[in-house]
């Protein structure tokens, strides 16, 4: 398992340099959000906003299973989406509709990955299932099947299929 655990790593980082490498810029959001100049305890933090087209709005890598196989999908802003094998080599390619995209962004805002656990793997064990690790808004959120929250469901469903 902590072999799966260094590949997995290790194909995020590949994928986050692909990332950054494809679009001319760095197409993410940098890793911890840029606090406000006056922090309050209570008031929610600001939205991101919207990627450009070229920009990635969503990457969720997905790792496990049976066969220990891992795969990621990288949506950019304007609902182009490419899939990745284990290898981090391309796997596929489309684009979502505009009613599709409008369901993921949909799904991300609700999910909130401001307040989300980074880590949530308290719910039952799957033995052979997936964790998944999705990065959006300049968060990383990390999960596995049996204990993924409502809120993710939500945005795993709505993304293209990890495989073709």
């Amino acid at each position: 398992m902590r072999g799966l655990r260094v590949v997995g790593a290790a194909l995020v980082s590949v994928v986050v340099l692909c990332a950054c490498g494809a679009g001319g810029g760095s197409g993410e959001a940098s890793a911890s959000p840029t606090p406000s100049a006056t922090p309050s305890a209570s008031a929610p933090p600001s939205p991101s906003p919207s990627p450009s087209p070229a920009e990635s709005l969503v990457r969720m890598t997905r790792t496990g299973g049976f066969a220990g196989r891992t795969s990621s999908v990288l949506v950019k802003g304007d609902g182009s989406w490419t899939r990745l094998d284990g290898d981090a080599k391309p796997a596929g390619s489309g684009k979502l509709t505009p009613e599709e995209l409008e369901r993921l962004r949909s799904a991300l805002a609700a999910a909130d990955f401001a307040h989300l656990p980074r880590v949530s793997k308290s719910g039952t064990p799957v033995y052979d299932g997936f964790e998944y690790t999705i990065v959006h808004g300049g968060f990383e959120v990390v999960t596995a099947d049996g204990s993924v929250p409502p809120a993710l469901q939500d945005v795993l469903s709505a993304l293209p299929p990890s495989e073709g």
